[in-house]
């Protein structure tokens, strides 16, 4: 099986050859280690970085995303001010359009025909990317823009706002929600058409351990659209892959109703057993494998057993798990390492 092969097979349960593992550095990565140190991990892990030599385009130094440049405030498609204090991270919206409910009654949401709403986009190079991808058979993904429902809701109004609107029923609150709604369906149709093999719907809905909304209010507000999103994609037969930063277990059983086949999520904040309960055999799930604690702070040999231990009780020889890390300034380079040998010893745990 080449990569898309062996990934869809993962993700659909039908015994992939490997468990799919992946990694990213962030651009900030660039400006705490020395370069020759993440060269040299580059090189030395073939598997997850396949084809590397040094001044390989995967080592972009330089933030091309307008939203993540220190210093330089961005205004999004929906009118929304984003700021960040470093370079590579992504900040926080410092400039709601939306403060108030009565402005509402002339506010123009943006249009999916030229952006997703933070950025521009170029229909016809997507197309023609989507062609290139199938020619060759590699996969062709595409997502939402991160947090295209709740966490725009708190973009446009506020959290504040937000928050008191949900607790006293503002009946505007609805229409800010059929906005939200509108454009997403309209955005996925036309990813739809240009028949990708997934696509993403990513919303972080959780802090470290509780979500940001009462699960309640979750279903109330949030969920009826993540269903018409879902089963549009899904009708047309492509697979959807949810995304949920936090502590989600609150509203576990509700996001494998929302209709994803897919699930990415954290581990040690969510719970590895809780995972597996939760979880393992109604969906596949696309670990994000912690940043924070062992990995940060723990042995090499504390971070072997880690991956062992979400191998074991996450995967299966039928699939419905695949690994992902990406490492954050502050980690020694030496668990950076751990992690990728960890990976590579054990996504062929169930063939060996």
């Amino acid at each position: 099986m080449n990569y898309r092969q062996n990934l869809l097979s993962a993700y659909r349960f039908q015994n992939p050859e490997w468990i799919p593992i992946a990694t990213h550095y962030p651009v900030m990565m660039w400006d705490h280690y020395p370069a020759r140190d993440l060269q040299r991990l580059m090189q030395t892990h073939p598997i997850l970085f396949p084809g590397y030599a040094p001044g390989d385009p995967r080592e972009n130094r330089v933030e091309t995303r307008p939203d993540r440049i220190a210093g330089q405030p961005y205004t999004d498609f929906w009118g929304c001010i984003w700021e960040t204090a470093f370079t590579g991270m992504v900040g926080h919206v410092n400039h709601h359009p939306l403060a108030g409910w009565n402005l509402l009654d002339t506010y123009q949401p943006p249009s999916p025909e030229t952006s997703d709403g933070l950025f521009p986009l170029d229909w016809d190079a997507l197309a023609g990317s989507a062609a290139r991808c199938r020619q060759e058979d590699r996969l062709f993904s595409i997502t939402l823009p991160h947090g295209h429902t709740f966490l725009r809701l708190l973009d446009l109004h506020g959290y504040e706002n937000v928050m008191i609107a949900m607790a006293t029923a503002e009946p505007r609150l609805w229409d800010a929600l059929q906005m939200l709604e509108d454009f997403n369906l309209e955005l996925l149709r036309r990813y739809i058409r240009l028949q990708p093999d997934l696509i993403g719907v990513p919303e972080d809905l959780g802090m470290q351990d509780r979500l940001m909304i009462s699960p309640a209010h979750y279903r109330k507000y949030i969920k009826p659209s993540y269903l018409k999103m879902t089963r549009l994609i899904k009708q047309n037969g492509i697979l959807v892959h949810e995304h949920a930063d936090g502590y989600v277990m609150q509203i576990a059983e509700d996001l494998v109703e929302a209709g994803g086949d897919i699930l990415n999520l954290q581990d040690l904040v969510n719970g590895i057993d809780n995972i597996a309960r939760a979880f393992k055999g109604r969906l596949a799930i696309d670990l994000d494998i912690d940043r924070q604690s062992i990995t940060v702070a723990g042995t090499p040999h504390d971070i072997h057993e880690h991956i062992r231990e979400c191998v074991v009780k996450l995967g299966s020889p039928q699939g419905g798990l695949s690994l992902y890390y990406q490492p954050w300034p502050g980690t020694p380079i030496e668990n950076i390492n751990a992690v990728y040998d960890a990976f590579e010893a054990y996504c062929t745990y169930y063939q060996s």
